[in-house]
């Protein structure tokens, strides 16, 4: 896949204002109610993950999961990543009131 210009990040950041561009990674930590909640969430992720052949870094600290993502074929950020990063936003939502950022 094609490296995104830093343009296009900014526009693709434009979509997602949750996650923060770090070095060559997109990151989001995403609290939920409780830890099995966040676990759902995770096991969610995977489901994406898999579906597109692109898996995102997970750490999971109680109630908090924080997904980090890059290309690492490619180098750094591209077009998938913003993919994925929306698609998790979107599995989030389904798991609220209390998913957001730390």
């Amino acid at each position: 896949m094609d490296l995104l210009t830093p343009p296009q990040i900014d526009a693709a950041l434009a979509k997602l204002p949750l996650w923060k561009h770090v070095g060559d990674t997109l990151k989001r930590t995403f609290v939920f109610a409780d830890f099995v909640t966040g676990i759902e969430f995770v096991r969610s992720v995977a489901d994406i993950a898999e579906e597109v052949q692109h898996h995102p870094d997970i750490d999971i600290r109680w109630n908090q999961v924080t997904l980090t993502l890059t290309t690492h074929d490619s180098g750094g950020l591209t077009a998938l990543d913003f993919e994925v990063a929306g698609r998790c936003d979107a599995e989030a939502l389904g798991r609220l009131p209390t998913a957001g950022p730390v």
